[in-house]
Order: structure tokens, then sequence, then C-alpha cells
């Protein structure tokens, strides 16, 4: 495929609308929109922003970041696959609605995922691929604007920045004394984000409204729910590569506050950790913040599931903390292990036809990024070995489910070099499934070995190889 070439700079038109006006649209009352003094000095003023965005070095490493992360199709069908030719054919009409400041978003698809623990649905919307590009072209650009000024005390979503930075960050604060949490729960924060006060932090170094309008129409594309368009007047859609950084640039201005404040922190996008050396404190702490994310930001708090607790009591980013003779550790959450139980049962259930070898890879695949993000964990040889025997326990009902007739038990557990007398007793048992699974014989003949010589690779041995 050509690259598509991209055409003379077009001059910004005159009636293009008023700068008040793409950060703030006609007939709202909030002030908090003009929140930049006009002589301030803004990083990332020039009003040739839009150019940058539309380079095409710039267009050309977005398409490659949109095509590796693949992604469902939108409304309108397309396909990530597809991108290269339709910018070959339309890309110069795309470029100049850009410019003109007459192109508008399609609506998103929503989407909605269950909640581990089953806690409700978690709605995302999925931009066509032909959106996505743009957010991810507006993202590059917009990042190295923002992210230079953000808090070191924010690990979500940002360059060289980890989950596991954010949970060694929380264990340094409560070694240093700080032993007690105060969680913060932004309700349904996504989804619920005020378009003008989020737009009053992005034009504080963004002046060029051509980039401004674009975003704002980004917010309010709308999303498709049963075949209807539906307005979203509020929330950034989750599903979008430009979501989380406008979620980070509205909630800086909290870390700021906690920073000036003096406070010890963590936040991983809308996870806000602050920590704290006594119940009082914390409680002080959570009264407060809850206050400012609601009267300033216009964040509503959930009180249900916002805490304060001690570090072994409450979790973060799925895990938790162990107090020992040695100091703090981390550990695995019990959630987190709950919700490894749940995705086990579910790829072992005796009910579901599949060969054991598909269900073993699929375990393998599970497995191998389950525990590489917990590796980080200190303390997890004994749960991991606990699961390891239980996930063994699962496949051994698995492989005598797959045994159906007693011919058939008697025949196998002779191969594998049970005791023929032990064998006929086992296989012509009229126990169910799962209790004869326990049975000592076929602890032995279904062990570690064979399972391992049908490939599968235990949560054990995967921490082991930290």
């Amino acid at each position: 495929m050509e690259r598509p070439v991209a055409r003379q700079r077009v001059q910004k038109p005159e009636a293009a609308g008023l700068w008040e006006d793409a950060v703030k649209p006609l007939g709202t009352q909030d002030g908090q929109s003009l929140a930049v003094a006009p002589n301030e000095e803004k990083p990332g003023a020039a009003e040739g922003l839009l150019e940058q965005v539309l380079d095409p070095e710039n267009l050309w490493l977005a398409l490659a970041r949109v095509k590796a992360n693949k992604g469902a199709a939108g409304v309108d069908g397309m396909q990530v696959s597809e991108l290269d030719q339709h910018l070959t054919e339309h890309w110069d009409g795309i470029r100049e609605k850009l410019l003109a400041g007459t192109y508008r978003p399609a609506p998103v698809r929503r989407v909605e995922i269950p909640k581990p623990g089953g806690n409700g649905v978690r709605l995302l919307g999925v931009p066509t691929a032909l959106d996505r590009l743009l957010q991810q072209m507006l993202h590059q650009v917009l990042s190295p604007i923002f992210d230079p000024g953000f808090s070191d005390s924010s690990y979500g979503f940002r360059p060289l920045r980890s989950a596991h930075q954010a949970v060694v960050k929380a264990k340094a604060h409560i070694d240093e004394g700080y032993a007690w949490m105060v969680e913060v729960d932004a309700e349904k924060y996504f989804d619920r984000v005020n378009h003008d006060v989020l737009m009053a932090r992005v034009a504080r170094k963004v002046r060029d409204q051509r980039v401004l309008r674009l975003i704002r129409r980004v917010l309010r594309s709308g999303v498709m729910v049963n075949g209807i368009v539906q307005e979203t007047p509020i929330g950034t859609p989750q599903g979008g590569p430009l979501s989380p950084l406008l979620g980070n640039i509205l909630l800086d201005d909290l870390d700021k506050e906690l920073e000036q404040r003096g406070h010890r922190f963590v936040r991983y996008a809308d996870d806000i950790t602050v920590f704290a050396g006594s119940r009082k404190a914390g409680e002080r702490v959570l009264q407060s913040l809850r206050r400012y994310l609601e009267e300033r930001l216009r964040i509503k708090v959930n009180v249900q599931k916002s805490h304060v607790d001690r570090p072994w009591k409450l979790t973060l980013l799925g895990f938790s903390f162990l107090r020992s003779r040695n100091g703090i550790r981390i550990r695995i959450a019990s959630k987190s292990l709950q919700r490894a139980e749940d995705m086990i049962r579910e790829l072992t259930a005796r009910s579901w036809s599949i060969a054991m070898e598909e269900r073993i890879r699929r375990l393998n695949r599970y497995l191998r990024g389950w525990v590489g993000y917990f590796k980080l964990a200190d303390a997890a040889k004994t749960p991991l070995a606990d699961l390891d025997g239980w996930l063994r326990h699962r496949l051994r009902q698995c492989r005598l489910k797959e045994w159906k007739k007693p011919k058939t038990r008697y025949r196998e557990l002779v191969r594998l070099g049970v005791n023929r007398e032990k064998a006929r007793k086992i296989s012509g048992s009229r126990k169910g499934i799962w209790r004869l699974s326990l049975t000592p014989q076929l602890h032995v003949a279904l062990g570690n070995a064979y399972w391992r010589s049908l490939g599968l690779t235990f949560a054990s041995d995967l921490y082991g190889k930290r």
C-alpha cells in the first residue's frame, strides 16, 4: 500500500469559532470552563497543533499501534485490517474535513463487560477503526505535552510506568509508618466525567481550538445501543486510546492537591489510595477528598466502596500486604485468587466437551498471563501450590469423565500403572466423579508427571522462574 500523501496545510478559516466556544459551548453556565488566564504560557499552545496531529509520520506510527492492538469493529463494521485500503482511498478527504473543522466522529458501540465477582457490568465504548486511529494520533501528540507535568505518584496509562511500580511505592509508604490505607472509589468515573471541567483542564496547555473542538466531538459522539444512538453529555467512553489520557488530565488536579497537602499516595487511573498514620487521620483525609472531588472536579465518590483500613485488609491493583517479622510483604489478594479459581473452574468444566490438549493450551495461556502479573508478590508459594493442587483435582475429574465406561477406566488405569485390583474397584465404583478423583491411586497415576507430560505448566513453576 502506498502512503497517503499529505495535502498542503490548510489555513484555519476565520469563521472556525471563538476560543471560548471550543472550550465551553454556548449555553453552559459553569465558569470553570474558562479557568485559564489569557496570558498564561501554554507548552502546547501552537495554533498548528492539529497539523502536528495530521503529520504523515504521526499517522503511520498511530496506524501501526492500532493494527498491533487489533480490537473489535465499531458501528460501521470496519475491521482494523481494512484501515490501509480505506486510508489510501479516503485520507485526503478525511484530512480536509479535520482541518476545516467539519469532521464528526461516529457513535461508539456499547459493550458490557461483567465486573469480577458479579458486581454489575463495566460499560465500554468501541470506536470505529478510523476514529480509533484519530484518537491514537491525538494521544501521540498530546501525551508529550501533558505527561511531563503529571505527578510522580500517578502510574496508570503512562509511558514507562506500571501497576507494579504503584504497588512497590505503596509498600514503601507503609514501611515508613503510614500503615492506614484510604481507598477512594470514584463512582463510575469514566461514565460521569464532566466535559466542561475536563475541557477546561485540556485548554490549559492546548490553544489550537480545532484540536479542542475535535476532542469535544469525540466526547459527545454518542453511543449506539440496540441500534439507537444515545447522546453522551457526560463521560469519556472507555475503549478508545484517548480516554486514559483525558482521565489523567482531569485527575492531575487531585494529585497536585494531595502533593500540596503533603500526603503519601499512589494513583492508577481512577484507583486512588492515600496512606495515613492513623485511622483518625485517614478518615479526615477521606472526607476532605470527597469534598474536593465532588465540589471541584464534579466526580461523585461511592461512599459504600470507599474505606479506611489496614493495608492487609484492603487491596491495591489486585495485591494486598502482609506484616511479618521481616517487615511488610506484598501478597496476592484473596479476591484475585478467587477470580483465578473462577476462570480455572470455567476452563475445567467437565460439561464442556473439549480435547484435553486444547483445554491445557487454554489453561497455560491464562496461567502465564495471570502469574506473570502476580510474580511481584513476595508471599505466593503456598497459595499457588494450593491452586495447583486444586487444578489437578479439576483435571482428574475431566479425565474420568472422558473415560465414560468402566472398562475404559479400567484399561486406562492399568496402562498408567495402577494395580489391577485397585483399578477394578475404581472403575466399578458408584461414587461420583469428583469423589473418585480424590482416590490415592489416581493421585499417583494422574499426578504431576502425567500432566507435565501433556504440556501443563503449573502456577508455582511459573512463579519460581521469577
